[in-house]
């Protein structure tokens, strides 16, 4: 357990030190800003400290600077009762083995011990520093589970509820400024915890998905769902449901006019681009009971567009000013610079600073980014799928599905590592699945940066009830809308989860945003029901018959996907080594959201097919190559059938799902210690903007285009090569590639009877200089497939040769820069032998030896050609810089090449 609990330290430690640069909304200014952050804890300012609510007095106590904080643990803000709790060792890991399986009574459950079980007081006693000059003080929550009661000074704030918008209080008479404050916060669990369990209750939700949503009783509350237990998450649900103060906490001061919620609405005449039509608006108040006059001024930086008005606020007055382009013709801005979705174009971002000024002394200001771009739906399709259009272009859609950190110890540092490995992947939307949360500024500031656009849903699942308190909902929402709709990656509204909105849900969003679409829930208008989600036969994607549910490889799937398992260093870090080797099917079966994604069963038998394992060393390299051809595989079909290119329509298709939200073996493109897997880089190959591809079913080869323009004149080129590494076949075709589009069936490969039994494909795709500018490498067996449901077939059965493939070599240089203050390796690698050099991964490592997570390898688990050659580029933060001590490569065929810088 030292380990583990060591590991989950640093994790606590990081989400508090990454939250600081959250505290700032998609509207932060210039204004004079401090967080309250555990880790903002500087001079006099104490750490935040946590109570039972039955131990610790009344709100004007608790707060009083002279009260005698006797007993109070340390508390992680921001982060949950629990999180503070497992800190403060009084309960085990939740994350570590099976500690969290509700029949080993390890830790309570809420709706076991009732809701004054994780009734707590959170206390914190600051000062304010002297940067703080503003005549107004405030002191802000952005995010409290689930409902609270604010407290400063021994004066009673006001309250909080609903997981999803924040709270400002207005502090100017009760903060002192010279001396300690003291801030203590209430913090109550969720009104409707729901059981874990369904106990055979009669309720909505999804026939065999382990217990999905528990007893559907947790959806009455505005909150994370999927805290109840799901089964990609915590099986047995968080313990707590994540009562805490789990976002940031703000100190700031302003002048007496306050500004918020800016918003730039974009209008592209199209199909013409050339001008760009801006609304902004912004909400303006008068936080005194006197008149104030003033000047509101909005400046554009990078271009010579200023717009100003005057304004005469009545006491405590607020409104909403709208500068029109009609009215303000510098907002028509001309030859914009537009923002695009990954593989269309550029990322542009305009920043607007607006500023309310009285007597040329600024009272606030706001700075917010914005893109210029048009997203538009419809179902002009032959099936009327939904297809999404950017800037007047269809956009394919090649998403994926995110799901939160499960326990939310998450920060700004690795929800960007995690957003930075799902653009790797080649994916350009990410659906925020309605059971997680209202993702963080920093998420969609990431997502702005990265070209990828979001789907955004609302806390309703068809696996739980209705929200029990509609008003609370839509405070929540319309918070939410208003926070994140500058976004240019913003780029649909859904209700809910496979269930109905709540009524008047489409009119108040578009009363806060109608520049993008909407739907009532995610499978309907255009978007069918989702599946696989378990590991299956790849033949069965090929053949379109991996859902018993029929056809999915057509229209818009919003869920289709299968699980990779984690690196072996990560296995290590998640379970005890009894239970590591041999397998212990209970604890990886309770990792597996028990069992559904058939890691146990279909998985390791895929994994077998590579021969039988001595050790979980062995079983977790071979493990690699089963969710890499798979990954690869599913992204390669669909791509294949882009909007009727191939054999069947389709307008896109969202992977279920990328990222991990807590350790399982069912892991992902990366697992939750942020280590890729093999399934990154093959997700990152098969998603290509340009990628020639092999169907395992027909034996054809096709070329897949992203791009909004045609390349003519290329050249694609197909090689066979045996387990000796002979090339026995060589044949290419001359194309021309369309824009956006797919070349069908470009080769027709053959196979000859005398070919050994495990062989190599090479596929290369050469502009007409003859340069190579894209390749796929391919590994196959002989085995016939025989049908869905079997375990058969050229993809997936028949690779026990693997082991006896003949060695190769490898050699290679590294090298070390740093450029804007971040750390890269180059490192060449080349196979110096007459032998393929099979899947070579490329490892940085620690002192003993295990993979340094986040770490940005440009490619990874490739194989070499005897005499290729390949440079990797490696990215390394200063925080995982600390930890390396090594690089090396091998392949499975090689030994280990260690290099030095």
């Amino acid at each position: 357990m030292k380990k583990i609990c060591s590991a989950v330290l640093i994790c606590m430690m990081v989400s508090q030190v990454g939250a600081q640069q959250d505290v700032y909304e998609m509207d932060r200014s210039a204004r004079q800003s401090v967080s309250l952050n555990s880790s903002a804890d500087t001079g006099k300012n104490e750490s935040w400290a946590m109570k039972q609510y039955s131990e610790a007095g009344a709100g004007e106590q608790v707060s009083s600077p002279g009260y005698r904080a006797n007993g109070w643990l340390p508390a992680v803000v921001p982060g949950t009762v629990l999180n503070s709790l497992v800190y403060n060792k009084i309960y085990p890991e939740p994350y570590y083995g099976d500690n969290n399986r509700r029949s080993r009574g390890l830790i309570p459950d809420l709706h076991e011990t009732g809701a004054g079980f994780y009734h707590y007081w959170f206390r914190k006693t600051f000062q304010v520093p002297s940067t703080l000059t503003g005549k107004k003080m405030w002191l802000k929550f952005h995010g409290i589970n689930y409902r609270a009661t604010v407290w400063l000074n021994g004066k009673k704030l006001g309250d909080m509820a609903g997981m999803f918008q924040p709270a400002s209080f207005d502090v100017t008479n009760i903060v002192n400024r010279k001396g300690d404050n003291v801030v203590a916060v209430e913090v109550r669990p969720v009104d409707t915890p729901g059981d874990v369990f369904r106990n055979n209750k009669k309720r909505t939700g999804a026939v065999g998905e382990n217990n999905n949503g528990g007893d559907g009783e947790m959806g009455k509350n505005v909150s994370m769902l999927m805290s109840v237990g799901w089964d990609f998450s915590v099986p047995d649900g968080t313990r707590d449901r994540n009562t805490g103060i789990w976002r940031d906490v703000e100190l700031y001061s302003t002048g007496e006019v306050v500004l918020a919620h800016p918003f730039v609405q974009t209008y592209l005449p199209l199909p013409d681009t050339s001008v760009a039509m801006e609304t902004v608006s912004v909400e303006v108040s008068n936080t005194t009971q006197q008149k104030q006059l003033g000047r509101l001024t909005g400046v554009i930086a990078g271009t010579n567009i200023r717009f100003q008005t005057n304004l005469v606020l009545q006491p405590g007055e607020s409104r909403q000013v709208i500068f029109r382009p009609a009215d303000y013709p510098q907002l028509k801005i001309k030859n914009p610079k537009l923002w695009w979705p990954v593989n269309k174009g550029g990322q542009h971002l305009y920043e607007l600073t607006l500023r309310f000024e009285k007597n040329n002394t600024i009272s606030h200001q706001l700075t917010t980014r914005f893109g210029v771009r048009q997203v538009q739906t419809d179902r002009s399709t032959p099936d009327q799928s939904r297809r999404f259009i950017v800037n007047g272009h269809p956009v394919f859609i090649r998403g994926t599905n995110w799901v939160p950190e499960a326990m939310l110890r998450g920060s700004a540092e690795r929800t960007r590592t995690e957003l930075r490995y799902t653009r790797q992947g080649g994916f350009n939307l990410i659906r925020l699945w309605a059971g997680g949360i209202a993702e963080s500024d920093e998420f969609y500031r990431a997502c702005d940066e990265l070209g990828l656009l979001v789907w955004n849903e609302f806390w309703i699942t068809g696996d739980t009830r209705f929200p029990a308190d509609t008003a609370l909902y839509f405070q929540n929402l319309e918070a939410t809308v208003k926070r994140i709709r500058s976004h240019p990656s913003v780029a649909y509204y859904v209700a809910a989860n496979e269930s109905k909105e709540i009524p008047g849900t489409q009119a108040r969003i578009f009363a806060l945003d109608s520049t993008i679409g909407y739907q009532e829930q995610s499978e309907c208008c255009g978007v069918h029901d989702g599946s696989p989600y378990k590991y299956e036969n790849p033949m069965q994607y090929f053949e379109n018959t991996a859902s018993p549910r029929g056809s999915r490889v057509d229209g818009f799937n919003p869920e289709y996907g299968t699980p990779c398992l984690p690196l072996l260093e990560s296995l290590k870090e998640m379970m005890p080594g009894k239970d590591l080797w041999p397998i212990n099917d209970s604890v990886w079966n309770y990792l597996d959201g028990n069992g559904f994604h058939n890691i146990n069963t279909k998985y390791r038998q895929a994994v077998n097919e590579f021969g039988p394992s001595n050790s979980i060393e062995e079983y977790a390299k071979k493990a690699q190559l089963v969710g890499a051809l798979n990954y690869r595989a599913i992204g390669e079909v669909w791509n294949y059938n882009k909007f009727g290119w191939g054999d069947r329509f389709a307008s896109g298709f969202l992977f279920w799902y990328n990222n991990s939200p807590l350790p399982q073996t069912a892991s992902r493109m990366y697992d939750w210690y942020l280590r890729p897997t093999a399934a990154l880089y093959y997700s990152q190959n098969g998603l290509a903007p340009l990628h020639p591809q092999f169907d395992y079913l027909k034996n054809t080869v096709s070329v897949y285009n992203d791009y909004r323009k045609a390349f003519p004149d290329h050249t694609v080129e197909a090689r066979i090569y045996d387990m000796n590494s002979r090339l026995v076949h060589t044949s290419s075709q001359k194309i021309s590639i369309p824009a956006d589009g797919t070349v069908k069936d470009a080769l027709q490969l053959s196979f000859s009877d005398s070919l050994t039994q495990v062989h190599f494909i090479k596929l290369s795709l050469k502009s007409p200089a003859g340069k190579e500018v894209a390749e796929a490498f391919y590994w196959r067996s002989t085995d016939a497939y025989k049908g869905a449901w079997t375990m058969t077939g050229p993809a997936v059965s028949g690779f026990a040769d693997i082991n006896r493939l003949p060695q190769a070599k490898l050699n290679g240089t590294v090298k070390k820069r740093i450029l804007n203050g971040k750390i890269f390796l180059d490192m060449q690698v080349k196979n110096v032998s007459d032998k393929i050099a099979f899947f070579t991964q490329v490892r940085l490592t620690d002192r003993v030896n295990a993979v340094v997570p986040a770490v940005f390898y440009s490619d990874n688990f490739f194989s070499l050609l005897p005499g290729e050659m390949r440079m990797i580029t490696m990215e390394v933060s200063k925080n995982a810089w600390n930890r390396v001590n090594g690089l090396s490569a091998a392949a499975f065929n090689t030994s280990e090449l260690k290099l030095k810088w």
